[in-house]
């Protein structure tokens, strides 16, 4: 049985531009009577998604019970950020009575979860559920492996073949790892795009999961939030690519941060993000823009070729920049040639 004098932690993982950030927003609005607290972390120096959140800060969630990590992958700076982090939020005078973490879209949930067993906190706080995101569009299109059948023959044939490229065996951990998988953007894969991502996760799967369609973030709070999982209790039932491993690295992704002025034709911009994810397989680019003549700035958010772009808020006393944060696998990540692109 779970304690329930333990503070509740849903994990949210999964992705890049999965929707995390949408659905803890969604959380935020619907707290179901719960003093809330985020703990976001980001891959990357500028804090969009932090940003977001702190803009949807209402008296369930106060600003300052929304906090960002961004010196690295959260479960690569347990002791360093994570568990002091946690201590902090749990000493606010008002306690949260449920706490939010939205991953990196690289981080591995499970070395997260082993965090929960360290001394200093394993006797206050608990897992509540790990909620996997995955966006049924790009699920549907097997671009985490591109016959999987074929690749499950060639592991069943020959057990020293590697098949996987990093970006799959991090959807696959998360996969794994998860109580409920969401797939989000259920809109845009439609019918036959959700039945097939659907039969993507089943066969990846250690176990049978529940499998919600999801647009927009929107999913009703009880769902995926009181599931009592315990699940820094339950890690066997959670296989990784990495057991054994006493770390992981994320060598084989890097992220820029593009500086640029003023933007005079925003368009133009997004036309030219879609031309890094074609032309030089850019993962994601997200990020703030300053658009000439406008008083609000720009919020993008692009995951591959998918570039989806909204005015959020006055920029007020806060400085007029053009900010993108650009993650890719390393060997993608040509600072010169993702510039001359986006300055074009």
């Amino acid at each position: 049985m779970t304690d329930l004098s333990k503070i509740p932690v849903t994990v949210i993982t999964g992705f890049l531009g999965a929707g995390k950030t949408t659905l803890i927003r969604h959380l935020m609005m619907n707290p179901q009577g719960k003093r809330l607290a985020v703990l976001v972390n980001e891959f990357g120096t500028a804090g969009v998604d932090g940003d977001i959140l702190k803009s949807c800060a209402d008296e369930n969630c106060p600003e300052n019970n929304i906090v960002e990590l961004a010196n690295g992958c959260i479960c690569c700076t347990v002791a360093d950020d994570f568990i002091p982090t946690i201590e902090a939020l749990m000493a606010l005078p008002e306690k949260p009575e449920h706490i939010l973490i939205e991953t990196s879209g690289l981080a591995l949930p499970k070395p997260l979860l082993k965090a929960f067993d360290w001394p200093a906190i394993k006797s206050r706080i608990t897992v509540d559920g790990v909620i996997t995101l995955a966006d049924a569009e790009a699920v549907a299109s097997g671009q985490f492996a591109p016959d999987l059948d074929a690749v499950q023959a060639q592991r069943d044939a020959d057990d020293s073949l590697d098949h996987e490229t990093p970006l799959s065996e991090v959807f696959e951990d998360q996969i794994s790892c998860a109580d409920i998988v969401l797939l989000s953007k259920a809109d845009l894969a439609g019918d036959a795009g959700i039945a097939k991502a659907r039969a993507v996760i089943e066969t990846e799967a250690p176990r049978k999961l529940p499998i919600i369609p999801m647009t927009e973030g929107v999913v009703d709070p009880r769902v995926v939030l009181g599931l009592n999982a315990a699940a820094e209790d339950d890690l066997e039932s959670r296989p990784s690519h990495h057991d054994g491993h006493h770390d992981h690295e994320h060598d084989d992704f890097d992220s820029i941060v593009i500086d640029l002025g003023e933007i005079a034709n925003p368009d133009a911009l997004q036309n030219n993000i879609e031309r890094l994810a074609k032309e030089q397989n850019i993962l994601r680019v997200k990020g703030y823009v300053a658009v000439q003549g406008k008083p609000m700035r720009m919020l993008v958010q692009a995951v591959g070729a998918r570039v989806r772009a909204q005015f959020d808020q006055p920029w007020g006393a806060q400085e007029r920049r053009t900010q993108l944060v650009v993650i890719a696998e390393h060997d993608h990540i040509n600072e010169a040639a993702i510039r001359q692109v986006l300055e074009a």
